[in-house]
């Protein structure tokens, strides 16, 4: 592990009885102690660079305070575009930022363009409610007012998430530091429910990136390798790469469960970054309050076992970074400049490559998968419905191991990061993947898509939350 990792895991792990100490604190006791560790960790990590992650808060509010009816497009275009210039700073003559610093500004995008979602929407309902002459009562989810200032550097540099996640809003922030009765909400037995795999995924980890170290693949012994060595080595790679994410993701939810941080009643269903999509009344008592059944959806930023055992490379997605996921696709894929799914997922890839960095492995990776997309949909439609159940329970096993395959491929770019490094992976395996793919897309549209009963009963087979997909 470099030192970065370690600090990484240091302000992970301390952020864990730092949370069992602000739980059962009061709303102000949380907000302006939970900002001020937030700051405390930036300025220790960052240093003066922390300047850019302020520079970006006060851009925004600045606009929402402008233009609250149009400011979310707005605060997308002014954090998108400090991005590049944050990136560029090199290139400039100018310091370069600590990767804390990029990781703090990266978390700090997704929570302002959310921030000034929610004004936004919180002022077409006022607009609407003038209107209309009457009050409908509060709709889920809204705001009660502008944040202020104040208020917008407290939810900004709260250090639940600040470096790591999971993005949670700022309803979401509102709701932890005005919970009732948060003595009642469990935290110590969710929290070891949820960190037991952790101790065992670091130990994969730490083996297997020793075993298959990836500086091996920018070797040039290792393009010496017989062609099955070297397809074989980015399972390994990508192994790897899953535990060490594993870890990190599971260690930050559990300093979210200690502080009872996206704590909701079971009944509210609540969805991962976007919070409760039903109405729930806050209990009356406390004794009313501990006879709830609560879950940590809200934050829940990994589902381990789904994203390795789903069957398609559409739900993979879905089950990794899941706060992040939601907040792509509710902020870019629905604002898409395309109808087609395949090129508004390419457009939200795309934007996504871009949030990550400027290494051109990003690229590479993520805009390969709107073609695996495009691939499986098309073969399922055209070809899945054709077979009987027994065929069809064979094709989603072939399905999951090809899906695994090009989750594999993928992350070589995301991993080797430049563009010299990744094509040359690729190459020595020869683009195995875009071809297959390719190659599945072909067949695909040659057999054209089966009728909709059909397609129907040849719907692939579920995965243990696909309702819960479903849902969302």
């Amino acid at each position: 592990m470099s030192p970065e990792e370690w600090t990484y895991l240091v302000v992970l792990l301390i952020s864990i009885p730092i949370g069992f100490l602000f739980k059962k604190a009061g709303p102000g006791l949380k907000r302006w102690g939970a900002a001020a560790v937030g700051l405390g960790l930036t300025l220790f990590t960052c240093g003066p660079h922390t300047l850019h992650s302020l520079v970006t808060i006060l851009g925004t509010w600045a606009l929402i305070q402008a233009q609250p009816c149009s400011c979310h497009a707005l605060a997308l275009a002014w954090t998108f575009s400090y991005l590049l210039f944050f990136r560029a700073l090199s290139l400039l003559g100018l310091p370069t930022p600590t990767p804390f610093t990029n990781a703090v500004q990266l978390l700090l995008t997704l929570k302002l363009v959310s921030l000034a979602s929610e004004v936004q929407d919180l002022h077409v309902a006022q607009r609407k409610e003038m209107a209309s002459g009457f009050s409908k009562g509060p709709p889920l989810g809204l705001l009660p007012d502008v944040p202020s200032l104040m208020e917008t550097l407290s939810y900004s540099y709260c250090y639940v998430g600040i470096m790591t996640g999971p993005f949670f809003r700022y309803r979401t922030y509102l709701d932890w530091l005005e919970q009732p009765f948060p003595g009642a909400v469990p935290s110590l037995r969710p929290l070891l429910r949820r960190a037991w795999p952790a101790p065992l995924f670091g130990l994969l980890f730490l083996l297997s990136s020793h075993l298959f170290p990836l500086e091996a693949v920018r070797e040039d012994a290792f393009y010496a390798r017989p062609l099955p060595a070297r397809l074989f080595y980015m399972i390994p790679v990508f192994f790897a790469f899953r535990m060490r994410f594993y870890v990190a993701w599971i260690a930050a939810e559990c300093g979210c469960i200690a502080a009872g941080f996206g704590a909701y009643p079971v009944a509210a269903k609540a969805r991962a970054g976007g919070g409760p999509t039903l109405q729930c009344p806050p209990p009356s008592s406390p004794e009313t309050a501990a006879s709830l059944e609560y879950d940590y959806e809200t934050i829940r930023n990994i589902d381990c076992y789904n994203t390795d055992f789903c069957v398609t490379v559409r739900e993979g997605m879905r089950y990794w970074n899941m706060t992040v996921q939601w907040w792509l696709a509710q902020y870019i894929y629905k604002s898409a400049p395309a109808r087609s799914y395949v090129l508004r997922s390419a457009w939200t890839m795309l934007l996504s490559a871009y949030w990550h960095g400027l290494h051109p492995g990003y690229y590479l990776s993520f805009l390969t998968i709107p073609l695996c997309l495009a691939a499986e949909r098309q073969l399922e439609s055209a070809l899945r419905w054709r077979l009987g159940p027994g065929g069809q329970k064979a094709w989603d096993w072939v399905h999951w191991f090809l899906k695994m395959r090009a989750y594999d491929y993928m992350s070589m770019g995301f991993v080797l990061l430049s563009l010299r490094d990744t094509l040359r992976y690729w190459a020595s395996v020869y683009f195995c993947v875009h071809v297959l793919a390719l190659a599945a897309l072909g067949l695909g549209l040659a057999l054209g898509r089966g009728g909709p009963g059909r397609r129907k009963s040849g719907a692939p087979a579920p995965s243990p939350a696909s309702g819960k997909l479903r849902e969302e």
